[in-house]
């Protein structure tokens, strides 16, 4: 009887959100189809093709679905970035790139921070936007979201996020294009270009395909250097969220605390460290990459359905002059690195 009850209790949210799940997984194999034909960001695909199937999260059978998409098997996603990263990878670097990878990133968020405000933004648009180009593009700031709490005005918080994603995904492919110019302009060898390569480019696809493109040395370097990037995920997600937890404290509209460290968070952590000590196969890192990817895609397919083409036609340009802005900072600062170890 017990089974009989359990069974019931698993089939009933699968009913529910079936419709809206199949849809987002139609929608992100698409996408993952066109960015193979064009070389573009899949996730900058999952999200047009959503906003043009809006009408999918209004009513119907999809809506359950599409919200499940767009929050838990976006977290699930997040925490499969941590079969990407090994200790061994971050430790072979040395510890002057290791500095520069932590500085820059503190720094392009800070940086963030301060212009948003000046920009008449709060803070967390430039921890948002500064996240995702400091760190690893669209999936940080999914992820750096998905820690932001919900507010009664969480339509303003999900046309940021989708507003970065966009942003940062068309700097990253135009990064992708002019960087390689720019680092044999500089006069960067091999080592030097990866590490310029993988310390500014925001998307882990483009830094590979960037860093290959030159050459395999530059690649190897940009790739790892990319990978400590991605892994910086970890204490800038604890850090805003143990900011947050402070807040709601200080905060007299009371309310459930959040959480010290969202699950997801704890997952990819204890996946780094299981990767690291050698306890997962190859054929499964590889199947949980490729997993992470896809359902990253699935959640911002969903995100697309959820947002409205009218939301953006009064963005203004100040957001644009915060990204641009952010990612020019970012590569100032590594060129200086490289400038002043070299």
């Amino acid at each position: 009887m017990n089974l009989s009850l359990t069974l019931t209790g698993w089939r009933q949210p699968a009913r529910t959100n079936f419709h809206g799940i199949l849809m987002s997984v139609v929608v992100a194999v698409a996408a993952i189809s066109l960015a193979d034909h064009y070389r573009v960001s899949a996730m900058l695909f999952a999200l047009l093709l959503g906003m043009a199937l809006n009408f999918l999260s209004t009513e119907g059978r999809c809506v359950p679905g599409i919200r499940f998409s767009a929050s838990t098997l976006l977290r699930i996603g997040v925490a499969l970035l941590g079969v990407r990263i090994t200790l061994a990878q971050i430790t072979a670097l040395g510890a002057m790139p290791i500095a520069m990878v932590v500085l820059s990133v503190a720094l392009t968020i800070g940086f963030g921070m301060v212009l948003a405000r000046m920009l008449g933004y709060r803070n967390r648009f430039g921890v948002l936007t500064g996240g995702a180009v400091g760190i690893c593009g669209a999936s940080a700031a999914m992820a750096i979201a998905a820690v932001m709490p919900a507010q009664a005005d969480d339509n303003v918080k999900e046309r940021a996020t989708i507003f970065t994603v966009i942003g940062v995904s068309t700097l990253s492919t135009a990064a992708m294009v002019l960087y390689p110019m720019l680092v044999a302009a500089l006069g960067f060898g091999g080592q030097h270009a990866g590490v310029f390569l993988g310390g500014t480019i925001h998307d882990v696809a483009q830094v590979v395909g960037a860093g290959y493109g030159m050459s395999k040395e530059t690649g190897d370097v940009a790739t790892i250097v990319k990978l400590l990037r991605v892994a910086m995920l970890l204490p800038v997600i604890l850090v805003i969220t143990l900011s947050y937890r402070k807040a709601h404290v200080a905060s007299p509209a009371g309310g459930p605390k959040p959480p010290l460290l969202p699950w997801f968070v704890v997952a990819f952590a204890l996946l780094v460290a299981a990767n690291s000590a050698g306890l997962i196969p190859a054929a499964l890192q590889q199947a949980l990459q490729t997993l992470s990817t896809w359902l990253l895609v699935i959640s911002m397919a969903a995100i697309g359905m959820k947002s409205h083409l009218k939301d953006f036609a009064t963005v203004g340009l100040k957001p644009i002059v915060l990204m641009v802005s952010e990612t020019i900072f970012l590569a100032v600062l590594v060129t200086a690195f490289i400038f002043f170890t070299r």
